[in-house]
């Protein structure tokens, strides 16, 4: 089902998220204070817009209520990022996802009702960590302490073979969410996808599960 999501604040990290949703078929709504940003973006995501996002009136214009999920993306300006999600709270949105600059931010952002921050600088030392040690690991994303999301080169012996025959959820405890195929992005493949040459699988589930296939 597709969804529809916002993304406030177009740095690297918004504007990254505001990509892979769109390569993912959901409608974007990008949002950033800065000219030049909107103008880079404009012609990749769904709607880019100019917008003040500590000004109630520009998000009541945008309609932002109406969004299932609103990415606050605003790191470096703390008062900006506060002042964005109150706004977002109280126009009744209904699920709220902000970036967190350092822990005390992340504890703010908390205390205002979102429902999940992210540090993205945190993590990304994780990320990479899980790139080094496990070479098929393109991206990696953890969940918890015993789940995550990777995006991962298929080993061989998992090439002309169906998701079916895989049977990935029985014998690695992993879902295989989307295959990215050249520009392509296949969302939940059929059973009968076959893995081929060149593709790269976005799979979900458990650390260890994600770690064995690609020892395979």
């Amino acid at each position: 089902m597709r969804k529809r999501y916002a993304v406030i604040g177009l740095g690297r990290f918004g504007a990254s998220v505001a990509r892979v949703l769109v390569e993912m078929g959901q409608y974007v709504l990008a949002v950033d204070v800065s000219e030049a940003r909107v103008d880079e973006l404009a012609p990749v995501l769904s709607r880019v817009v100019r917008a003040d996002c500590t000004d109630p009136a520009a998000l009541r214009a945008l309609r932002i209520n109406e969004f299932d999920t609103v990415v606050v993306a605003i790191g470096d300006n703390v008062e900006a990022s506060v002042i964005t999600v109150l706004n977002c709270r109280d126009m009744g949105v209904p699920h709220l996802v902000a970036k967190a600059q350092d822990e005390a931010h992340g504890r703010i952002l908390k205390h205002l009702g979102v429902d999940r921050v992210v540090y993205p600088q945190r993590d990304m030392g994780i990320r990479v960590a899980s790139n080094i040690a496990t070479g098929g690991i393109i991206d990696y994303v953890r969940l918890s302490d015993e789940y995550g999301m990777a995006e991962i080169t298929p080993p061989r012996m998992v090439l002309g073979r169906s998701l079916q025959e895989l049977d990935l959820p029985h014998r690695y405890g992993l879902n295989v969410m989307a295959i990215k195929r050249g520009n392509r992005v296949i969302v939940s493949p059929r059973a009968q996808e076959r893995i081929a040459e060149g593709d790269v699988m976005v799979v979900i589930g458990s650390a260890g599960g994600i770690t064995r296939l690609q020892g395979e």
